[in-house]
């Protein structure tokens, strides 16, 4: 025992840099019922044709007891789920726990540790050390096989197999994991010797990992992997980054060049809060003062999930972990309550506030491994149509109150929405649809633009001289909807047209369309449901049918009133409805028809009551404020193995790397919104003549960019 705690204590000063085969097969810990999690790694739950396709043309041994039999069986039933198991004898209960055999047992391993290191030139070999037994239901017949005998045979294992190891680099692997899972689970043992089967699966999918991992490089199978090495674009963008810094040293040192960073504005609408004082023009040193901050962020970025130093874990759905924490974060929400600056229907801080408390349940929706509960995966489906809702009711609020199709607006709204999403495809080597959220807003932004600057452009000016132009909104909005039809209705055609290169690199994923289609199909009316509810809304408005002043209710009392009760009765509805569904395919092919119907009535509850509109959270609204950020970076500082797994920065106390994991995330891209903000001013800048010359430019830079892509090699199990 003691041996064991000096091994964990060395293990928790390794940290991340460990052997994490090493991990997976000495030690672990119960995430739940059968659900066993590796010290810093993740395993992976192989499937039949996965072990198949693993195992062809390799033999497999397994020599030992009765247990080595029922660990064999386990392991077969991972390839053959239907075999069944049998036999037992035992060497301990033959010779009656004599002190002889122990020692015969030493002599006999010492000769065969040099037989098992041969075997191990041709082969992987595996010593599974004796699990325990629950001496208080052994039968008569089995009273000599004790606790206290099993650990002597298993130290013997041990000093034989170290000895060896010392003096000629044994390559005979230790199992002991399945030992530490047989300790919490033995007294479930019907004889109090034999396992329960779900303890022998962890110690067969423990073998099974050890063996595969390293071949079939599943993204959620931590251990055992060895990363790849960097590549061309990787490397290179490590010396832009690091080009970017020796600059801004250079300029620091020939002068201080001060400038006060603008306030950013909201990709959506991009209205800019007018600060006190004008802000002072961005000077030489800033663009690269900003890009040395990326490079430091985008090397955290790397070293958390494309390198050897911190530790994963894997995600283990309960109720408490999701349930928990989004009743903390709606206490804080509602604590930090503000008045608002103005009581119009869907305000800034109320969309700053909307956008923020579903981007943090959505956070916990990911960490926790939510999606295992279908009614908490519908939720969360209505909280992206939302997004998708708001994104319709953005873009369509401010052509048609501002007119300004013009292409400064439109390179500034697909900067900030795709800045760093191509930083990350570069340096962390992922398609561009893995972000599949960002590629989906972008999309939707241009067929927004492109549906309302098509002629006749119809604003609010030339609306309000001739009702007439409402006509031709509506008629507008009718083709989208059926260009939006039509495409649904045709996967083929849609898969053809999404498929040709150069477009193929920024919509496939594994060589495929289908996670760009489905994503796409699943919340395909979200954006045209905004742009007529902000489309009904304006009109409205401006025929002074609504009441928005401070304190007043949005419709007169009565209507109020019954907006309010089918409002309640419609969220109530659809949630007893999520809550029933039995898949989630048969939900997901009602989910684009009824989400609005949630969406509509939140935004009536939240904005009919006059006194509900007056009011607002701060808390919820600084993190709406960078909520596409927050989306974005948890995929690799937050969570792990591309948001398969969770990041370890404190190993031995979840609740401590949690905290500071997500201090860190929290921070990070709180700072990536500034610098995109700094770099869209020089990026995209307002003169014509300069913005088309850096567009050439980039354009340039990003055939350059695909063409190196298009001739590397994908990376295996992205």
């Amino acid at each position: 025992m003691e041996e064991e705690e000096e091994q964990e204590q060395e293990q928790e000063k390794e940290g991340g840099g460990g052997d994490s085969c090493e991990w997976l097969l000495s030690r672990g810990r119960y995430l739940g019922e059968n659900v066993w999690q590796p010290y810093g790694c993740m395993m992976h739950k192989y499937k039949s044709i996965e072990a198949k396709t693993c195992l062809a043309e390799k033999r497999v041994a397994f020599v030992g007891d009765s247990r080595i039999r029922q660990l064999f069986y386990s392991f077969i039933k991972i390839i053959d789920p239907e075999r069944r198991e049998n036999g037992n004898k035992w060497s301990i209960k033959l010779h009656s726990g004599s002190s002889e055999t122990l020692q015969q047992y030493k002599v006999n391993l010492t000769a065969m540790a040099v037989y098992l290191d041969r075997l191990a030139d041709h082969g992987e070999v595996y010593w599974v050390l004796q699990d325990p037994v629950n001496e208080d239901v052994l039968s008569d017949n089995r009273r000599m096989i004790t606790n206290q005998q099993l650990e002597l045979y298993n130290e013997a294992a041990v000093d034989v197999l170290n000895s060896s190891k010392r003096n000629s680099k044994s390559r005979v692997k230790l199992l002991a994991a399945s030992r530490q899972a047989a300790i919490e689970t033995i007294t479930q043992s019907g004889d109090g010797l034999h396992l329960p089967e779900s303890t022998m699966n962890v110690g067969a999918m423990v073998l099974m990992n050890s063996v595969c991992n390293k071949l079939l490089r599943p993204i959620d199978g931590s251990c055992c992997q060895t990363l790849p090495p960097p590549n061309l674009l990787q490397k290179l963008s490590a010396c832009f980054f690091l080009g970017s810094a020796l600059i801004f040293l250079v300029l620091h040192v020939l002068g201080n060049n001060r400038h006060r960073r603008p306030v950013p504005p909201d990709v959506e609408n991009l209205e800019e809060k007018k600060p006190a004082t004008a802000a002072v023009p961005l000077g030489p040193k800033a663009p690269f003062q900003a890009l040395c901050r990326m490079g430091i962020i985008m090397g955290y970025f790397y070293l958390c999930d494309r390198a050897d130093v911190f530790m994963k874990e894997q995600k283990f759905y309960t109720h408490s972990t999701f349930f928990i924490p989004l009743i903390y974060i709606f206490v804080l929400g509602v604590f930090y309550s503000e008045n608002s600056k103005e009581t119009k229907l869907l305000n800034r801080e109320q969309t700053d506030e909307w956008k923020g408390w579903m981007q943090l349940v959505i956070l916990i929706y990911h960490i926790s491994g939510a999606s295992a509960f279908i009614p908490v995966y519908m939720h969360v489906r209505v909280l992206v149509a939302a997004y998708l809702f708001q994104t319709g009711y953005g873009h369509f609020s401010f052509f048609w109150l501002k007119g300004d199709f013009g292409l400064y607006r439109v390179c500034q709204v697909l900067f900030r929405l795709n800045f760093l999403v191509l930083v990350l495809c570069v340096v962390m080597d992922r398609p561009y649809q893995f972000y599949y959220f960002v590629p989906l807003v972008t999309f939707w932004f241009v067929i927004i633009y492109g549906t309302l600057a098509m002629w006749p452009q119809i604003l609010q000016k030339k609306a309000n001289s001739s009702g007439m132009w409402h006509l031709g909104v509506l008629a507008k909005l009718l083709g989208l909807l059926m260009f939006i039809c039509f495409f649904a209705f045709s996967q083929g055609f849609f898969e053809s047209i999404f498929s040709v290169w150069p477009i193929s690199k920024l919509f496939e994923l594994n060589g495929s369309i289908h996670e760009w289609w489905f994503r796409w199909k699943l919340d395909r009316f979200a954006v045209i449901h905004g742009m007529l509810f902000a489309f009904i809304y304006l009109v409205l408005q401006k025929r002074q049918v609504l009441s928005e002043g401070k304190g007043e209710a949005l419709f007169s009392a009565k209507i109020s009133n019954l907006l309010l009760f089918l409002s309640v009765v419609s969220f109530i509805t659809y949630s007893i409805w999520a809550s029933s569904c039995k898949t989630k395919t048969e939900c997901n092919e009602m989910h684009p028809y009824i989400s609005v119907v949630q969406i509509l009535a939140f935004i009536l509850i939240r904005n009919i009551p006059g006194y509900a509109r007056s009011i607002y959270s701060s808390f919820f609204a600084w993190f709406g404020k960078i909520s596409l950020e927050l989306f974005i970076c948890q995929y690799h500082i937050w969570l792990a193995a591309d948001t398969k797994g969770i990041l370890v920065l404190i190993p031995g106390n979840p609740s401590l790397n949690i905290m500071i994991s997500t201090f860190i995330f929290v921070c990070v891209a709180h700072e990536i919104s500034l610098i995109t903000n700094d770099l869209a001013q020089v990026v995209i800048p307002k003169d014509s003549v300069a913005l088309l010359k850096r567009l050439g430019a980039m354009g340039l830079f990003s055939l350059v960019v695909l063409l190196l892509a298009r001739g590397s090699q994908p990376t295996p199990g992205a």
